[in-house]
């Protein structure tokens, strides 16, 4: 008995730590900062070795995504050119030919199979 309350009591402990907690001030916000910021300076100091492999694959992954990143901008370059161009190619292509239907025509156009009756007779 004596020990489930210990354990408890215990356990109702740190859930108010974890209240007080998550329930930080700026000031001390900012010294759990810095405080973060030693323990991992000492752990690279420590490991360096650990950090130079994190450094290397992230750095790796990072180099990687922005060649990635300024390729597809290129082709989106490349697209949007593209794309221009034959917008203008269709609009020149509607514009010739609103303007031969909005003319007459001088000759009538052949009837091929008129013509081709013609000639087998």
């Amino acid at each position: 008995m004596a020990n489930e309350e210990k354990r408890q009591s215990g356990i109702e402990n740190q859930q108010l730590q974890e209240q007080q907690e998550t329930q930080v001030s700026p000031a001390d916000w900012k010294g759990r900062l810095e405080n973060k910021y030693l323990e991992l300076k000492q752990h690279a100091e420590e490991y360096p070795y650990v950090w130079a492999s994190y450094i290397l694959v992230y750095g790796g992954f990072a180099c990687w995504a922005g060649y990635r990143w300024r390729k597809l901008r290129a082709t989106e370059t490349r697209v949007r050119v593209l794309q221009e161009r034959l917008r203008k190619l269709v609009e020149a292509e509607e514009a010739t030919a609103s303007t031969s239907t909005s003319t007459p025509s001088i000759s009538p156009p052949i009837n091929k199979s008129t013509t081709a009756s013609k000639s087998s007779q």
